[in-house]
């Protein structure tokens, strides 16, 4: 594609399910060689998006061009500059992880041997040599997502979409999927990437476009969707219930206390991170109140999502049917 096309770029794409709206007017661009994570609760319409820049469904309006293709004029352009890695794993269940690979290769116009020698490569890359062997159907699900996952780059693609692709990985695997996604990226690969995991979209993506209800809320890099909704605070622990009702008494008078119901923790706002860190800290050790823990505080996705959304990354939006869950 030209220097200056974007990989993806949309204008007011929408679709539609009869009267429910599962994507809804979005204006979406990733430049080349970036992440850019979509990031929402379920149901606000990621996976929707995706399907639609994979060609798999068309849009009821809008347009969306990935690789400067049409997505409904231009499919099969489309699908020979992208690769996608959905959500459930797209595995042949009676072969072994290497000849799903093997095959692969083989599908998308590679000889036996240089099939073979991808397939022995992506091995290595997503550390799946203990497994290699054994059949699809008997491997756990993050065993079979990193397959998946691999599969994926048997042809290198200009940009690779990954719709939620660590969901029931354990930590090292995850991390694994990490390493080698900031490999691609290094190597010019463009990622648009889906996620429910704050602390992925927080690690990877150079862009963040939160969406909710199908429609974009925010959109920036991790630190200025952080800085968006809040100061830095020091926390203050206590011991006990007792200890937060002194910690709140010697703090109030020279600072602007918040104690959230139920909780051991005193907030005061840090503006001024270190200082303000240094002079609650002094109070703390005059008032003679034990504690578990003094610690300044940095807003987090976590935050960010939870006041630009109103719900928790976990939580539904409203009941989906399978076919438009995003």
């Amino acid at each position: 594609m030209p220097p200056t096309t974007p990989a993806v770029e949309t204008d007011g794409l929408t679709r539609r399910y009869g009267d429910f709206t599962a994507v809804d007017a979005l204006d979406l661009r990733v430049e080349r060689g970036t992440v850019v994570s979509v990031l929402g609760p379920n149901g606000a319409g990621k996976t929707t998006t995706v399907r639609m820049l994979a060609t798999l469904i068309a849009p009821t309006s809008g347009t969306a061009r990935v690789g400067g293709h049409d997505v409904v004029r231009e499919a099969d352009a489309v699908r020979g500059v992208i690769s996608l890695t959905g959500q459930f794993a797209a595995l042949e269940g009676n072969l072994t992880a290497r000849e799903n690979l093997v095959l692969m290769g083989r599908l998308r116009g590679h000889g036996r041997a240089g099939a073979a020698t991808i397939a022995d490569h992506l091995i290595d890359r997503f550390d799946i040599g203990e497994f290699r062997d054994r059949l699809i159907k008997g491997l756990s699900g993050g065993q079979r997502r990193r397959v998946d996952l691999a599969a994926s780059l048997v042809v290198q693609p200009e940009l690779l979409v990954l719709d939620e692709p660590t969901t029931g990985l354990d930590p090292r695997s995850r991390q694994v999927v990490w390493q080698t996604v900031r490999d691609l990226v290094a190597e010019g690969v463009t990622l648009l990437l889906t996620t429910q995991y704050l602390e992925e979209a927080d690690a990877l993506a150079d862009r963040i476009v939160l969406i909710d209800h199908g429609r974009e809320v925010a959109e920036g890099t991790p630190t200025e969707l952080k800085a968006r909704i809040g100061e830095q605070r020091v926390d203050v622990v206590a011991v006990d219930a007792a200890g937060v009702e002194a910690l709140r008494s010697a703090l109030a008078p020279r600072f602007d206390v918040t104690v959230p119901a139920g909780g051991r923790t005193v907030s005061i706002p840090a503006p001024d991170e270190s200082l303000d860190l240094e002079r609650v800290a002094a109070v703390v050790r005059e008032s003679g109140v034990p504690i578990d823990e003094l610690a300044l505080r940095r807003p987090t996705l976590d935050d960010a999502f939870l006041a630009l959304t109103g719900r928790p990354p976990s939580e539904s939006a409203s009941p989906e049917t399978a076919e438009v869950a995003a």
